[in-house]
Order: C-alpha cells, then sequence, then structure tokens
C-alpha cells in the first residue's frame, strides 16, 4: 500500500483511539461515581467530573502518540493478535501511569480506583475496536470494497518478484490481473487488458524497459483515468502531475489524473453514508407511494436493473424505478433514427416507450432515488459522473473519454445542473465530467448536491 494511503489509514485509527481514551476516563469515574457502587462498596463520594475535564486535553493527544511509541500503528490490521497485545498493553500501562504522575504534580485528589479502571477499560474497549476492524477486514463486503485490480508491466523476473512483495500485503485486496512484457508484446495490448479486467491501476517496472515504451503505457494510463505507479528507484525525476511515494520500500512515482487520497476524500465517503441513509429514511413515504403506483399504473417489476459501468468500468447492477413498458429494450432499435444525443448514448425527448406515471417520475427525478441503494453499497456516489450502460461505453470512440470512469460515477453531476437534456452533443458531457474530476473538491460536491435541489424540485431540464 502506498505511504498516502498508510497514512490517512492511521490517523482514523488514532482520532478513534482518542475518543477512546477519553471515554474510558469518564466512564470510569462514572462507575467510581455510581451511588449504588459505593453504597455496595461502602465507599466515599469523589470530587464531580467537571473538575477533571481538562484531563482529556491530555488523553486526547497522548493515548494516539504513547500507542504509536510502542509501534501499535506499524503492524499491519491482520497482523498476529499477540503483536497488537503486547503494544497496546504497553501503551496503556504508560497512559495509566502518566495520569496518574499528572494528577499527582498538579495535587488533584482523585480516587485510586479511576486511573486504574481508565487503564482497564481503554485497553478491552481498544482491543475490542482491534477484534471488530479485524472481523470487518475478513468479511467478504470488505474484501469487495478493498479490493485493487492491478496489471503488472516488465520483464518475467521483475514482475514475479513483484507478485512476491505482493504477497507479503495480500489483506489490502492488491489482486494482480496480468502481466504484460513491453519487450515482446506492444503497448496497445495494455489498453485491452485495462478494458477487459476493470483495473485500478497499473504497475510499471521500467529498469529493463524502453523510455519510449514506458511513456506509450503512462499516457495509456493517464488516457484511461487509471493510475500508473512507475516503480523508479534508480532515478527521480522531476515531472508535472506526479506524486513520489513508496510501495513496498521502494520509490514509486504515480502518474495521477485523477483527485488523490485525502481527508476530503474520506469526508465525502461519509457524506456519501449520512446522505444516502438518511434519504432513504425520511423518503421512504414517498417511495412506498412511487412503489404502488407503477405496480397498478402498468405491467411488470416495480424497479428497473440493468448492468452500468462503475469505478474504471467495473459493471454493476444499477437500481431505478421503471418508468417504460417491459418491451424498451426491443423497442430501442426503432428509435435509433430519433436518438438526441451525438455520440454512443441514446437519449429521445418525449420517448414513446415511457409510461404516464414514469413521465413524472422522470420530469422530478424520483425514478432515481433507488439509486440510493447503489449509494450505501458502495458502487455509486452522491455526486460524480452518471453511470452509462456497459454497451454504450463499449462504443467509445475516444479513449480520453474514459477518464469519466477513473471515479465512482454518481446521482447527480456538473451535467445534471446544466440542463440535463439541453446538453445534447456527448463531447460536452464528456467535458462536464472531466472539469468535475480535475477540479474536485469536497466544498465542488456540496455546491452541485445544493444545486440539485431546485432542478429536482421544478424538475427543470428533464424531459
Amino acid at each position: 500500500m502506498l505511504r498516502r494511503n498508510r497514512q490517512i489509514k492511521t490517523q482514523i485509527q488514532q482520532c478513534v483511539d482518542a475518543c477512546v481514551f477519553a471515554f474510558s476516563f469518564w466512564f470510569a469515574w462514572r462507575l467510581r461515581a455510581d451511588p449504588w457502587i459505593m453504597e455496595w462498596l461502602n465507599l466515599n463520594p469523589i470530587t464531580p467530573f467537571d473538575s477533571y475535564t481538562y484531563v482529556f486535553l491530555v488523553l486526547i493527544p497522548a493515548g494516539p502518540l504513547v500507542l504509536e511509541a510502542q509501534g501499535f500503528y506499524d503492524r499491519s490490521a491482520l497482523s498476529p493478535r499477540r503483536m497488537a497485545f503486547r503494544a497496546l498493553l504497553k501503551g496503556c500501562l504508560v497512559t495509566t501511569l502518566g495520569l496518574i504522575l499528572i494528577l499527582f504534580f498538579v495535587r488533584r485528589e482523585l480516587a485510586r480506583s479511576v486511573p486504574l479502571l481508565f487503564g482497564v477499560i481503554g485497553f478491552l474497549l481498544v482491543l475490542a475496536k482491534e477484534e471488530l476492524m479485524r472481523l470487518g477486514l475478513r468479511s467478504k463486503f470488505a474484501r469487495a470494497q478493498m479490493e485493487r485490480r492491478f496489471v503488472l508491466v516488465g520483464t518475467a523476473e521483475e514482475t514475479a518478484a513483484m507478485r512476491e512483495r505482493l504477497k507479503v500485503d495480500w489483506h489490502q485486496g492488491m489482486v494482480v490481473l496480468a502481466e504484460l512484457n513491453l519487450n515482446k508484446t506492444p503497448v496497445t495490448e495494455l489498453a485491452h487488458l485495462l478494458h477487459e479486467h476493470s483495473v485500478n491501476g497499473v504497475i510499471l517496472n521500467a529498469r529493463h524497459n524502453d523510455f519510449e515504451q514506458i511513456e506509450a503505457a503512462i499516457r495509456t494510463c493517464e488516457l484511461e483515468g487509471v493510475e500508473a505507479w512507475l516503480v523508479a528507484d534508480f532515478f527521480k525525476p522531476q515531472l508535472s502531475r506526479t506524486s513520489l511515494d513508496d510501495f513496498q520500500g521502494r520509490p514509486v512515482l504515480v502518474f495521477r489524473s485523477t483527485p488523490e487520497d485525502s481527508w476530503q476524500s474520506v469526508a465525502k465517503q461519509l457524506l456519501d453514508f449520512i446522505l444516502a441513509a438518511s434519504m432513504l429514511i425520511v423518503m421512504s413515504p414517498i417511495l412506498l407511494v412511487v412503489s404502488l403506483l407503477i405496480k397498478f399504473t402498468s405491467p411488470g417489476p416495480i424497479l428497473f436493473k440493468q448492468q452500468r459501468c462503475g469505478l474504471n468500468g467495473q459493471p454493476f447492477t444499477i437500481y431505478k424505478f421503471r418508468t417504460m413498458g417491459t418491451d424498451a429494450e426491443q423497442r430501442k432499435a426503432e428509435l435509433a433514427a430519433m436518438n438526441e444525443m451525438t455520440g454512443p448514448v441514446f437519449k429521445v425527448t418525449n420517448d414513446p416507450r415511457i409510461t404516464k406515471v414514469g413521465t413524472y417520475l422522470r420530469k422530478f427525478s424520483l425514478d432515481e432515488f433507488p439509486q440510493l441503494l447503489n449509494v450505501l453499497r458502495g458502487e455509486m456516489s452522491m455526486v460524480g459522473p452518471r453511470p452509462l450502460p456497459v454497451d454504450e461505453v463499449k462504443r467509445f470512440d475516444d479513449l480520453a473519454h474514459r477518464r469519466r470512469l477513473s471515479v465512482k460515477p454518481g446521482l447527480t453531476c456538473l451535467w445534471q445542473i446544466s440542463g440535463r437534456n439541453n446538453v445534447k452533443d456527448f463531447r460536452d458531457w464528456v467535458r462536464l465530467d472531466l472539469e468535475y474530476i480535475d477540479n474536485w473538491s469536497i466544498w465542488l460536491d456540496l455546491k452541485i448536491l445544493w444545486l440539485t435541489i431546485p432542478v429536482v424540485v421544478l424538475g427543470t431540464g428533464a424531459k
């Protein structure tokens, strides 16, 4: 795993552990101050908790720092339990002793049992958190979310050595789907592998390859919106739009034409989950009414399911309320001459296949709301390029158009708030998507979400 990814995950763990230590201190005081416990054990009352709120200012940063000093965060999440147990035990002992010393030097009286209870509770809660993480990482859902698919480029010896290194970090979800030797195979084959396997990244070993071949491979990845990791352990050139990282202890140049991992990307995932879950709960009565209207006004299923291209072209099943007759796909060929969009996308104003209820559902985008389930499943985001059917993606005549697949598809996007059907040229559609990718920030997402509200409420741009 790249250093940047490791740092973000470590910082998230440290924030969680800081909260655990703060809670442990409060809970330790609460147990000692409980009237029933004091009466049962014949204990004296203790000082009110308000007198020790300053301890939080020490515990919140100190707890994770002590654990870091013990090497608690240097191990992998699925390392042997004894490693976590030993480091955590030492960390909690040091933190507890530090707490006792602080209380002694500030001369604040606190029941001696409180620091001891704090150490035990903190140890057990952090240990429980580690076990929950371990269970989660071993689940099928977590493995599916973490899986990253790679193509190795280099000589047979280089790719074999890289495979051995990847075995060490097997739990990180890095899967090698193909290998390519540019000395024996033309670089055009790389594009076919990216399309065939829905690849997330390409690892390039450049030591024994011609630099023109490496450059062509990187250019292919840039056009596709796929990360290229150049294992450049023999030089460190200054290249634009690249980042220097380390992979298995070796320097790597990452050529990235998409947003990099950051706290903003973590905030985006959290925002996706909270908004999707909240909207499903709040709108459940409306969704139920829409389901009944579809069920009793036209024959066929309530939901429309279709294979769409997700992140890096990975197919997934999208959910929408059905707005057309059950023979919509069969009649599509009849309407081909009426297609109003240039390029591979099919769109017809006043499509005769749309049902009466479907007209209103589309006007106010109610047909899109089942995609909140796709957001919860991690297949889509609240904001991102709209997902296209797999057959339309296969008809892309410009490889640069595939870069719109380099981020998760979304429920809304710049195209959505630009008048939807007013954008007739597929190239303009792609231009808006790439503009979003190149300028992405969490604030841009919030702006698009805000501007989407009047578009949905007023039904503007939808036909």
